[in-house]
């Protein structure tokens, strides 16, 4: 008999499916197995930094399959030969398949179901035999080269304390991922910023005041508006950005080709947006509202006063403060996009999981990216000056993605790039 789990994931599966074949363009075969992906990340409730390294190991591999067939673009690290026959659709989902596969087992069933109705499409031919093919050497490509990438690093975080003295016990999330391998920076330190404001600078003052004013549980003086905002971006991971890059692959009508590029180029930026901003938050383990606020008394700055009870909108995340890895993300993925499709696109919308029946809506991805961060002071989680440095590396990130990665053939024999 199924589990309610297995039912759920498959209705998810369903439902992604009806939507794709309601449309007709060649590169929903790249949107539908990404949003199999978010699916079972909801369903299992993994945790960003591991949803972010299997969405872009998922994505350079339909990449590197359907850009092999045509060799409109520079691979990403794979030398792979097919000739045009060879089906892009039947490479994509294969490739999909196997990387998902790999990354949970414990799906192989749906896993399996799904490739078959991706498959059932395409009509049986030498091509299709060849698109199985070689999606199966994409994937193993890519597991090959990021098996050795340090996600499966345990967690060493040591709690502060001294003997005998009781601290919380919940290890902090994600303290080894600022050392595994990027996919396009040097390393996680590439773009670690300087330290955070001295707990009696001019910026310190004011922005922990403003958060404990405008993000405490029981503030005043936040609007309906900035409440729901707030909690409308305790949704995180890779989830808060696919739905919009998918509407931006069906705004410029892209092809498979195309629409797998795009999807390349955000998700290992959103990988790295990670790697970078864990790399910073536990280089300097510095403190989040609730603990500032509570022990303000201990910084001797007379200008920002304690509060015993003070709490944040939301449930703090398990990480440290600095800086904002909801800004870095957002900021990496609006970068990539802003060079691909361009700033405007038409209308583009996002829901949440952790605010029912609210829709947000935006026409421009700058408007999208700096409501993420306002709404991280909302919720009372960070300081508006870690939310800005986010956005910085966030830039940085995408800009170096786009710069460095994926380019035209053509581009290659510019002695320009």
């Amino acid at each position: 008999m199924k589990t309610f789990f297995a039912m759920k994931l498959q209705l998810l599966f369903v439902i992604a499916f009806t939507a794709v074949f309601a449309r007709t363009a060649h590169a929903d075969v790249i949107m539908d197995w990404n949003a199999k992906g978010d699916a079972i990340a909801a369903e299992k409730q993994v945790v960003p930094a591991q949803q972010s390294r299997a969405m872009s190991m998922l994505h350079v591999a339909m990449f590197e399959a359907v850009n092999a067939i045509e060799r409109r673009y520079a691979p990403y690290k794979l030398t792979l030969a097919a000739d045009r026959s060879t089906s892009k659709e039947a490479a994509a989902a294969t490739a999909a398949h196997d990387v998902l596969l790999t990354i949970y087992p414990d799906q192989k069933a749906m896993l399996d179901a799904a490739l078959s109705a991706s498959l059932s499409g395409i009509p049986e031919s030498d091509g299709k035999a060849k698109g199985i093919a070689l999606g199966k050497e994409a994937a193993d490509g890519v597991i090959a080269f990021r098996a050795s990438d340090g996600a499966a690093a345990q967690e060493i975080y040591r709690p502060y304390t001294k003997a005998g003295v009781y601290v919380p016990t919940i290890i902090p999330l994600a303290s080894t991922t600022g050392a595994s391998t990027p996919w396009v920076m040097s390393s996680g330190s590439q773009f670690r910023p300087g330290p955070p404001p001295a707990l009696d600078s001019e910026t310190w003052t004011r922005d922990v005041n403003e958060i404990r004013e405008i993000g405490s549980r029981t503030s005043t003086v936040r609007t309906a508006e900035q409440t729901t905002i707030g909690r409308f971006w305790f949704l995180v991971g890779p989830r808060t950005y696919n739905p919009i890059v998918r509407q931006a692959a069906m705004a410029k009508n892209m092809d498979v080709v195309d629409c797998a590029r795009l999807f390349a180029l955000t998700s290992i930026a959103g990988n790295d947006a990670l790697v970078a901003v864990f790399d910073a938050k536990y280089q300097y383990n510095f403190w989040r509202p609730i603990t500032a606020i509570r022990n303000a008394d201990i910084t001797q700055n007379a200008a920002t006063p304690r509060e015993e009870s003070w709490l944040p909108l939301g449930d703090t995340p398990m990480h440290p403060e600095y800086p904002c890895a909801h800004c870095i993300t957002s900021a990496a993925i609006s970068t990539v996009l802003r060079n691909i499709v361009g700033d405007e696109f038409g209308e583009f919308s996002l829901t949440s999981p952790t605010a029912p029946g609210v829709v947000r809506k935006w026409t421009r991805l700058q408007d999208y990216s700096d409501e993420v961060a306002n709404a991280r002071i909302y919720a009372g989680f960070h300081y508006r000056f870690s939310t800005e440095v986010g956005k910085d590396m966030g830039r940085k990130i995408g800009e170096l993605t786009v710069a460095s990665q994926l380019h035209g053939l053509e581009a290659l024999a510019d002695p320009k790039r």
